[in-house]
């Protein structure tokens, strides 16, 4: 068996509200960390709404925080997080765009997991602006230019 090392990195936390569970991961070799509710709302079908964690993250620089959906919220009842990249100079509180695509209102209650946060290395890309770019075989083919199959 292959032991693998985790690079680790500090990313500190602070809550807002103390009874709040203090977010981590929920499984041994998770990529999210469990972000939750710090509000009582409910979520109409087609609704957008920005919920508040309580949570406030201090990611280092080179490093971001990215947002995605729970995925049996996502499977179960359409729910959908949008707005999803915390820079490392954000330190104000982490608040999640939720979308509901569903049909059915979502009940969102206090300290409820809405959303999961992977802190991931960032490469920052130096552009270079040119007249033209160099070909390739896909060349400008766009959406489905890949084919179905």
């Amino acid at each position: 068996m292959l032991e693998r090392a985790l690079k680790m990195v500090e990313v500190a936390i602070s809550k807002m509200d103390s009874e709040l569970t203090t977010p981590h991961y929920a499984h041994e070799g998770d990529a999210g960390i469990d972000l939750r509710s710090s509000a009582v709302t409910v979520l109409k079908p087609g609704e957008t709404l920005v919920v508040p964690t309580g949570i406030k993250m201090a990611i280092p620089e080179g490093y971001v925080g990215l947002v995605w959906d729970k995925s049996g919220y996502a499977a179960k009842h359409s729910i959908h997080t949008m707005a999803g990249v915390i820079d490392s100079g954000y330190r104000g509180e982490i608040k999640i765009v939720m979308k509901n695509l569903g049909k059915e209102d979502f009940e969102i209650k206090k300290d409820m997991k809405i959303a999961q946060i992977l802190i991931q290395p960032v490469v920052r890309a130096n552009l270079v602006e040119k007249d033209s770019l160099e070909d390739t075989s896909r060349g400008e083919g766009g959406f489905g230019s890949t084919g179905r199959h």
